[in-house]
């Protein structure tokens, strides 16, 4: 009887942790189809072209931002959404890549198709920088 409890148990641990693994798996290949992540260097390149929103709260942004960047934090995203084009380029950075790709999966639902994410976030930035004094 107790060894039917455990492994019970144990199968049912499998199934979650396999459950998790396979939406983890499904959710890189579907951030991969809906934003480009680009380098550094490939980031630069265009950015110029497009709409530069940085989605990371107003501290961190006041802390230092790209050169040009405008500030849609991901808690405003739904809220303020109407402030980015939908026909332009976008462009998204955060601290280190993870909620530029929520913003980017938020923006490919409501009909947004040009996202490029920086990868390595700001945190990985070399070129200019803006902070407030």
């Amino acid at each position: 009887m107790k060894g039917e409890s455990i492994l019970s148990s144990l199968y049912v641990l499998l199934i979650i942790i396999a459950a998790v693994i396979i939406y983890s798996v499904f959710t890189f290949f579907y951030q991969k189809k809906i934003v480009k992540t680009v380098t550094e260097e490939e980031f630069r390149a265009g950015y110029r072209k497009a709409q530069l929103i940085d989605i990371r709260e107003p501290n961190e942004f006041e802390g230092g931002h790209i050169l040009g960047a405008r500030n849609i934090p991901m808690s405003q995203m739904r809220m303020r959404m109407k402030e980015i084009r939908p026909d332009l380029p976008v462009y998204l950075y955060c601290q280190s890549g993870m909620r530029s790709a929520r913003a980017a999966q938020f923006l490919h639902k409501k009909g947004y198709k040009d996202l490029t994410q920086l990868q390595g976030g700001f945190k990985k930035w070399t070129g200019k920088v803006k902070a407030k004094k």
